[in-house]
């Protein structure tokens, strides 16, 4: 690459702290520089990298672009502010790495897709998981009929986030803040790639693959928005159940399980990790290497390759999103379903962590598999 691309980061704590390290690791390589970034109140010196020199910093996203002639903005803030944040650097022919989800509701998300369009720009979707060379390779198992006829694909999150994690902003744990959607819950921030994941396993990642999705959401916290959910998506390939909770008793990986006639596959996405179990062959598991999205965008403006997620292979997603926000408020657990856990400084729910895992090997729902607390879902088409 012959030329240092320019990039400014919008939202650099926080999470924003691992692209603000994903950059240092390309400007070491000569490959990027950092020349701004966008904070409500600037970094220290004491937060900025070694290395990274000394960036503008300001907290109007429009001016730092213009002032740095930026090539590439990477865009992570909060919910609610992404769509105008990203057509703000579309509209200067700035190109985006937009944090995920890419927005609150699916009336946003095509405001910011039809924007992106009409400037010109590429724009990729911060799902790493998406970037894992795990997922060609499963999904040309399933064409070669490794496992047989593919009956749905399953997902199964189950993590755990003290009373913190729910109060680090404002908008944590809301659905709405002061009239705007946030849709900040299980499925849809904290372990939305397990439901981006499952879908682009089975292909259906489009917004018209979605012919019906049925959500169950649930939370044993003190928050507005759900942390105990599952959501079963039809697609014309075959459900796609996931099953979430903040609240596990044992915290684990997070995976995605492709069930077939004659086997199943097995991955394990944070850990770029395939088992793949058939019949009559010993199980078999493969660890994958993965595909940077900031280094992939860059390829796609220095060399022409196809970026890995451009916004329409989360319109799927946008679906879910969308069914989510516009469901009933989530059901708050019934009192001695759930314990608290003082060293831990979090809530757990009995059980939850067996349920999430049978959802995603049944295919089922919640309340199919007879949990007492589960709520009626709610379908969408």
């Amino acid at each position: 690459m012959s030329t240092v691309v320019p990039v400014v980061l919008a939202g650099a704590r926080g999470h924003g702290r691992r692209h603000l390290d994903t950059i240092h690791g390309l400007q070491r390589r000569g490959l990027v520089r950092l020349v701004g970034i966008c904070e409500l109140a600037p970094l220290a010196p004491h937060e900025i990298p070694d290395g990274l020199g000394a960036p503008l910093q300001s907290a109007d996203l429009g001016a730092l672009l213009d002032a740095t002639g930026a090539r590439i903005a990477v865009i992570c803030t909060p919910i609610p502010t992404h769509t105008d944040l990203a057509l703000a650097a579309a509209e200067r022919g700035v190109h985006l790495l937009l944090e995920k989800p890419p927005a609150p509701s699916y009336a946003e998300f095509r405001r910011l897709c039809d924007g992106i369009a009409a400037a010109g720009v590429a724009c990729q979707i911060g799902f790493q998981s998406l970037g894992s060379l795990a997922l060609p390779a499963i999904r040309k198992l399933i064409a070669e009929g490794a496992v047989g006829e593919v009956a749905g694909v399953g997902a199964a999150g189950a993590w755990a986030r003290d009373e913190a994690y729910f109060r680090r902003v404002p908008w944590a744990g809301k659905r709405r803040l002061n009239g705007v959607d946030v849709v900040d819950g299980v499925l849809t921030n904290p372990l939305a790639h397990a439901v981006a994941t499952a879908l682009a396993v089975l292909g259906t990642t489009r917004a018209d693959d979605v012919t019906g999705i049925e959500t169950e959401l649930l939370r044993a916290n003190d928050i507005e928005s759900d942390d105990t959910s599952c959501v079963r998506v039809r697609t014309p390939r075959g459900p796609v159940t996931v099953a979430a909770t903040l609240c596990a008793e044992r915290p684990g990986e997070p995976y995605v399980m492709v069930h077939g006639d004659r086997g199943r596959i097995t991955f394990w996405y944070k850990q770029d990790r395939v088992l793949l179990q058939r019949a009559d062959h010993g199980p078999e598991e493969t660890e994958y290497g993965r595909t940077g999205l900031l280094e992939n965008l860059l390829a796609h403006l220095t060399t022409g390759e196809e970026p890995l997620v451009p916004p329409a292979a989360t319109g799927a997603f946008m679906r879910v999103v969308e069914a989510v926000r516009l469901a009933p408020d989530p059901v708050a657990l019934p009192a001695g379903t759930w314990r608290f856990l003082p060293a831990e400084n979090r809530r757990a729910v009995r059980g939850v962590d067996g349920l999430v895992a049978a959802c995603a090997d049944t295919l089922a729902l919640y309340s199919e598999l007879g949990a007492p607390w589960a709520a009626p879902k709610e379908v969408s088409t």
